[in-house]
Parts: C-alpha cells; structure tokens; sequence
C-alpha cells in the first residue's frame, strides 16, 4: 500500500491542513484530511473494472470549512446523541454544549470534525497507516478530562479501509467516536433507494420524537426497520417518518470481539449496489450501527463533479455505542475511566 501526503489549504485561523491518499494493489484509492478526519474520497471498482467515488464530499477545503452534514468525518467526542445535553458522574452534574436543540449531538458546536488533528504515518507493519490524534483539553465542549486520541487509517491489499481508535482520559468521561460517510455505490449518481442493505441485527433502541432512546431495545421484526435479510434501502421506507435515522444493536456472539473477514464470520452490514455489483461489507467491534438515509438532504448542497446532493443520496453506517448511553444505565456503559483504554476497530471491506 503507498501512502503519501500535499497541501490542502489554510483554516480561516491559518492552520496548515493536509491530505493523505492511500492506494493498495489492486487500484482502490483513499484520500483522508487531517481536517476533521475526513475520508474525502474513495475510488472502487464495478463488476466491470471501472472506479468510482463512492462517498459523498467536496473537491476542495472551502466545502468542508463552510459547514456540512459531517461528511466523511471522524465525530465525538461523543457520536450521536446526549439526550438535554448533559450527563452525570459519581454524582457531579456535567452540562454540555447544546447543538441540536436542548441535546448534543456528534460532539457538540466544536466536536472532532471541526479540529485540525495532528498527523503521522505508521510505517511498522505490512500495511503503512495513517495515525491522526489529538489532545481535547478538560472542559472542551463540556466534557471532564484530558482526552488523548489516537485514530489509525489503514488500505489493505483485501481492499479494506480499517479505522482504530484508540483513547485514554485522565478522569472519569464518556467516550463514543464514529465515522461518518456518506456511502453512494452508484457513484453519486442517484439516490441511494435501489442499494440493498443487510443489517445483523433483531433489536433497535427505540426514541421519541427528538431521535433520544427511550430505553427500549425492541423487536424489528415485523417492522420496516427489519434489514436481517438484504433488501432494497427503499422498499419500505415510506413507512419511515422521514427516513431511517436508527440505531441497531448488533447481533454478535461476542459482544466486544471483532466480526472480522478474517474469522470468516458474516458481515454485521452489507450495502450492495445491484446497478454497478459494487459492495461494501462492515465489521465492528462496536456494539452498535447508526443507519442513517441522509434525510436531511434537500439539494441545496453542490458537492463533488457539481453533483447536487438531494434526499437520500447518501447512506451512513456508523458503527458505535448507543446514543445517550451516558443516561441509560441498561445500555452498554460508555464510561472511560484512568488507566483504561477506548479501544474499537471497524473495517470496511469492498
């Protein structure tokens, strides 16, 4: 895999902001910016050898400065929601910043996509890494702790992109990180209705109207939110107010253990694209995939090759924990606390 970074322009604050292109063997090419962690572009081949761009984005820095729906972006410090913005800890009251609303959402005004992260290369093993990390001081977007961040991007020759996120705290916090891509495996050329998605999973937590869980993990089955068997990302999703915006709790056998290619488990989620036979399978050790339709679209956004991006032209896959995690005790727990480690992995293999 070659691994090789330029010059991508300037922060309004006259940051110097870099881009990174990956290319392994057989032709797939990934760029990354240390600006937000995004994954800018990713060239895959169809069932005819010809590549595309299959992530939603834009051709320069001013689109990804001038405000975005987090495309292709690293979120956190924490990814989803915090239900009334706002978490206790030993009984210590901590307010956050409110960005949606009264809640927060992907970290808050100034969350990981926003910051210029420092940038190296891991050149000590088979497959050369990119290594973004930062320090988000005690107090940042109402957070407690010193959060010290290290997140590994790697192409294999198995035309995987693995994402390792590594984070330790100096106090007790919450911690949940995601990537947040856009995924059209058309190329963008159309909406994302005729994908077929599969998801392993029989439970989702259920929400009220603002997207914050009630607590509830219910059933899919006999609902329009039931993907265990592939089928078309539109079929049903006129039922949906809105589109899909869920978080599934992931069917595993080992809740924490990677369900990686590797271990010749199945995926936890497939997207395929029956026009273009191009598929993207995802592994995660995260116990959690936020599948979101990109409902929010509306065409007022002009992004790569002058493309407008309207409803549904794009579907994310955000492998994580579960939104509000921090106030649902029945939830798996996103405390870090000294001298343990934030450590998940999510391969995305096409």
């Amino acid at each position: 895999m070659e691994l090789s970074g330029e010059l991508f322009g300037y922060t309004p604050a006259g940051e110097k902001v870099y881009i990174f292109t990956m290319r392994n063997n057989n032709g797939i090419v990934v760029k990354i910016t240390n600006f937000g962690g995004i994954v800018t572009s990713l060239l895959v081949p169809d069932r005819q050898g010809q590549f595309a761009d299959v992530v939603l984005g834009f051709d320069n820095l001013e689109g990804y400065l001038g405000g975005h729906p987090y495309f292709g972006a690293l979120v956190g410090r924490y990814a989803n929601r915090i239900g009334n913005a706002a978490f206790e800890i030993d009984g210590e009251l901590y307010r956050l910043s409110a960005n949606e609303g009264k809640n927060q959402l992907h970290g808050g005004n100034r969350g990981f996509d926003k910051i210029v992260w420092e940038c190296s290369t891991d050149e000590n093993n088979s497959c050369p890494s990119l290594v973004l990390s930062c320090l988000s001081p005690h107090g940042s977007e109402g957070y407690p702790g010193n959060l010290s961040v290290v997140v590994g991007y790697s192409l294999t020759d198995k035309d995987e992109l693995v994402i390792r996120y590594n984070v330790k705290t100096d106090r007790p916090t919450h911690v949940n990180l995601s990537h947040h891509g856009y995924y059209n495996l058309s190329g963008g050329k159309e909406a994302v209705l005729g994908h077929e998605l599969m998801v392993n999973a029989s439970r989702y937590t259920a929400t009220d109207d603002q997207l914050i869980p009630t607590g509830e993990l219910a059933g899919v089955e006999g609902t329009p939110l039931d993907f265990r068997k592939i089928k078309p990302v539109g079929k049903d999703i006129s039922l949906i107010s809105g589109g899909y915006d869920n978080n599934y709790v992931l069917d595993k056998d080992d809740q924490g253990g990677i369900a990686g290619p590797d271990k010749n488990n199945s995926p936890d989620a497939l997207l395929y694209e029956p026009v273009s036979g191009r598929t993207v399978e995802l592994y995660t050790t995260q116990p959690g995939l936020q599948v979101y339709t990109g409902n929010f679209l509306d065409g007022s956004i002009r992004g790569k090759d002058n493309i407008v991006y309207d409803r549904h032209w794009g579907i994310c896959l955000e492998a994580q924990h579960f939104p509000d995690s921090p106030n649902k005790p029945g939830f798996p727990s996103t405390l870090l606390k000294p001298g343990d480690t934030y450590s998940h992995t999510t391969i995305y293999r096409f």
